[in-house]
């Protein structure tokens, strides 16, 4: 302290010198040479009043949207320091006071900002550790999402210095808007709320971080992962294998060939080095003037907890991970949490690639307080020696001084962090939100604000102004159809959609240039929806190709290949005129229980040729495997004689003729069979061009519809479910106002025996009062006798059926004895329930009869004449 004290004196020293020096010299520097003086009207002072009216003058480091929070609806803890609160900033001044004297050359320490009431709070103490209630905000990416999308960018004040407010996670969400301090403080709150070891970092960057300046970065979603192709292991060589033919090309030619194929791919490397160079010219960004001195915050998340198993950084504008090493991170000033803070103290001449982030060491990382979580690095095993030397008398001594100077960070002045469903759910500001990357814009939209239930939308473009555009992609969500993703290729015009599971065809994948019929397109279906186990459809204009899995017949693929029309009509269809099938081609997998020489590997139908193709699997140890082909021919001739067959009908080839031939018996059997199998073949073609347009008369209503599905619980936009409850309410309040109005009057019988015209003397009022008890009375006496008469009934029958017991006992069979008892439990259980409501009937008459009585004379129109009797 004596050292400080002696450098503040001096210090004012020097400018008490200098300001005795100044102004001499600031007089001649600044002594406005003579000219004479203009003289000015009222008209001109008048203009130079409004001109400098309207000049507005911003403050450095003012909120420009200070006006418009509401201080008012603001807790208390807002706009007022606790005791604790107080002597934290205390102990905060002093360490800014020591940090500058020690460290003259840096710049002054982010600790207290004043907040949104102007009141300074700690920067610890601003962060609010909250778990959110929703579950997709557990893992750091979804979170450094939610914030990069819920807020929009506010850039600072002055680039080169912190900002001199900070405001509360609340009011940041309740805006949606703040700068990267704000980001990095609502961000830091959730991930520690969730478990992870995260700190706010303020430090410097570089200018794309700062300006969040996507341009020259690629949109994540136009990167492609990699697929790793497993390369297949080679057969081995068998023993007696056939030997490839003699290679009789001339060596000479290939060389120059090489050499020419060579040649081409240089210049083909060369060409795109050049344009590479090109395009890296072109996106080169002129060097930032302010390089190394632009201030920025980001997310440190330590390795430890919640499995992290290496520190990297979080930019809350992008919501990317990044290297602790990355060249975008210039330098660290400090970092905190919500339990102390602390400055780095390392060289940052590389950035932070050589920063050590072990907060557990002082030299290192100087610390706010003593009462820090970080373990302390480990000891060696002659300074642990010395530590035993010492006492235990100064052991206890050094433990109270600490105890003594430790202070733990006050608890967070911000209210518990909430984010409403409909928040939640819009995640952009207003339902809205654009981010532009290189050679890419990509656009997001809240649910349900787009009819058809775009949520985003991804253009790529072919230059760098983004004005060729190559491909769109939009992402769908709660569409009925189950729509989840469009492809649109702009140069090829072809359009892939991507469907979830739940489509009416169960669709997965359509690829197409134009939605009418027998043009090109691919349709993928999810099998398991599927009775035909279909898993992918090829259309071209003259073939159709399909793909089957899982059938129990073994079938994969069908190939069908169409002729032209005979028929020329106006409006060409599969059911007004289908295409003439020319050629049927369907290949089956291995059946294991058949031999190979018995099971069809592929089979084909030449229609028009009237010719039928067979070819079986191959053998194990075999590379040839048997053929049958069949002439397919009517079964009379012109004349009407029935034709026979005959062996030149059917030509065979067998792998081994020796073992067994088929007879000609046979041959006719699986002729006819195939015939049978050839009209089912053309049938389900057909039903497949069918199918084919349904489907597309299904796509072209659903397009035009584009209903969105509403989730039952989603009571705001479920007008159905909306509808029903404020029916069934309307209903039930009708029910209780008519139940109101037709409730019995006790009176209404009574007062119906009187004139209508007569008004009511005394004496009608006492013989309407006794009237009414006596019968009151009577009602009650009648319910007590028929309990009785019940009970009694009850216990008649019981002795009639246990006296005809005892005379038949001897002779009854064994259902006979369990049906008595079970008459007897059941009579005895009627007969104890009649007795208790007989008793308690005996016990509430008095109070029921008490009770109407005082009614009578609290009714207000027997009131009056009753006052006397009461």
């Amino acid at each position: 302290m004596e050292v400080l004290r002696e450098k503040v004196e001096e210090e004012e020293a020097a400018e008490r010198e200098a300001r005795v020096e100044y102004p001499p010299r600031l007089e001649k520097m600044t002594k406005p040479p003579r000219k004479e003086t203009a003289t000015l009207t009222q008209e001109m002072l008048r203009e130079m009043e409004q001109k400098l009216v309207e000049i507005e003058v911003p403050t450095l480091g003012e909120p420009p949207d200070k006006d418009t929070i509401d201080i008012s609806t603001l807790p208390l803890s807002y706009k007022t320091n606790t005791p604790k609160e107080e002597q934290l900033l205390q102990v905060a001044d002093n360490f800014s006071s020591q940090y500058s004297h020690l460290c003259p050359d840096r710049v002054p320490l982010l600790l207290h900002p004043l907040n949104e009431c102007q009141v300074p709070k700690f920067v610890s103490t601003t962060l609010r550790p909250t778990l959110m209630a929703y579950p997709d905000l557990y893992n750091w990416d979804s979170c450094a999402q939610f914030v990069s999308d819920f807020l929009t960018m506010v850039p600072l004040p002055d680039p080169i210095k912190p900002p001199t407010h900070l405001y509360s996670s609340t009011t940041v969400l309740r805006q949606q808007k703040g700068n990267c301090f704000d980001f990095s403080t609502l961000l830091c709150s959730i991930l520690i709320g969730s478990g992870y070891d995260a700190y706010c970092v303020s430090g410097y960057a570089s200018r794309d971080l700062c300006v969040m300046d996507l341009t020259r970065e690629v949109c994540p979603l136009t990167t492609k992962i990699k697929e790793v192709v497993l390369e297949e292991e080679k057969a081995p060589c068998k023993k007696y294998a056939i030997r490839p033919p003699r290679d009789l090309s001339s060596r000479f030619e290939q060389e120059q060939e090489m050499k020419r194929q060579a040649e081409l791919k240089a210049a083909e490397l060369k060409r795109l080095r050049d344009e590479e160079e090109r395009l890296l010219e072109a996106e080169k960004m002129a060097p930032d003037p302010l390089h190394g001195l632009r201030v920025h915050a980001w997310v440190l998340v330590l390795s430890g907890k919640r499995e992290v198993p290496e520190s990297f950084f979080i930019d809350p504008f992008t919501a990317r991970s990044y290297s602790t090493q990355d060249e975008h991170f210039l330098g660290i000033e400090s970092l905190w949490n919500h339990k102390n803070y602390w400055v780095n103290m390392q060289d940052c001449w590389n950035g932070c690639k050589n920063l050590v982030f072990d907060l557990g060491d002082a030299v290192k990382w100087e610390y706010l307080l003593l009462g820090t979580d970080k373990p302390h690095l480990s000891t060696t095993d002659e300074e642990e020696e010395g530590v035993n030397d010492y006492d235990e008398d100064d052991v206890e001594n050094l433990g109270k001084e600490d105890e003594e100077k430790s202070f733990d960070m006050p608890h967070s002045w911000v209210e518990q962090i909430e984010i409403s469903p409909e928040a939640f759910e819009s995640r952009c500001p207003n339902g809205q939100k654009t981010i532009q990357y290189k050679k890419a814009k990509l656009e997001k939209w809240a649910p349900y604000l787009h009819s058809n239930g775009l949520v985003c939308r991804l253009s790529t473009y072919r230059d760098l102004e983004c004005t060729d555009l190559l491909e769109i992609q939009q992402w769908y969500r709660n569409r009925e159809d189950k729509l989840e993703l469009r492809h649109i290729n702009k140069e090829t015009g072809l359009n892939v959609d991507y469907f979830k599971p739940g489509h009416p065809q169960a669709l997965r994948v359509h690829a197409y240039k134009s939605m009418l019929p027998e043009n090109d397109r691919v349709m993928e279906f999810y099998e398991s929806a599927r009775v035909d186990g279909l898993i992918k459809r090829e259309e071209t204009p003259t073939t159709m190709d399909e793909y089957f899995l899982g059938r129990s017949d073994f079938l994969s693929s069908r190939h069908v290949k169409f002729g032209p029309r005979v028929k020329k009509v106006a409006l060409n269809s599969p059911e007004s005129n289908p295409r003439p099938v020319v050629k049927i081609t369907e290949r089956f997998l291995r059946n294991p229980e058949k031999p190979a020489d018995e099971d069809v590997a592929e089979r084909t139908f030449l229609i028009v040729e009237e010719r039928i193709q067979l070819r079986y699997h191959c053998r194990d140890e075999h590379i040839t495997a048997s053929k049958r082909e069949f002439l397919r021919r009517t079964e009379v001739d012109s004349k009407g004689n029935k034709i026979i067959m005959t062996p030149d009908m059917c030509i065979s080839f067998e792998v081994e003729p020796m073992e067994h031939t088929k007879k000609l018996l046979y041959q006719f059997e699986t002729m006819m069979q195939l015939k049978n199998e050839e009209k089912q073949c053309r049938h389900q073609a057909w039903e497949s061009e069918l199918e084919v347009l349904e489907i597309l008369k299904l796509r072209e209503e659903e397009e035009e519809a584009h209903t969105l599905t509403i989730s039952i619980y989603d009571t705001k936009r479920n007008e159905k479910s909306k509808e029903y409850r404020e029916a069934m309410e309307r209903v039930m309040l009708e029910e209780h106002m008519r139940q109101m109005e037709t409730q019995l009057d006790y009176l209404a019988p009574f007062l119906a025996q009187l004139p209508a015209t007569e008004k009511l003397t005394r004496w009608q009022a006492v013989r309407l009062k006794d009237e009414c008890l006596s019968d009151f009375k009577q009602r009650l006496i009648d319910k007590a006798n028929l309990i009785q008469a019940r009970f009694e009934k009850e216990t008649q029958e019981l002795q009639k059926k246990q006296q005809w017991y005892q005379e038949n006992q001897m002779t009854l069979t064994s259902e006979d004895e369990d049906l008595y008892l079970s008459y007897c439990s059941q009579a005895m259980f009627r007969i104890r329930i009649l007795e208790q409501r007989l008793n308690r009937h005996k016990e509430l008459a008095p109070l029921k009869y008490l009770a109407l009585e005082e009614k009578l004379y609290k009714d207000p129109r027997l009131m009056e004449f009753l006052k006397v009797f009461a």
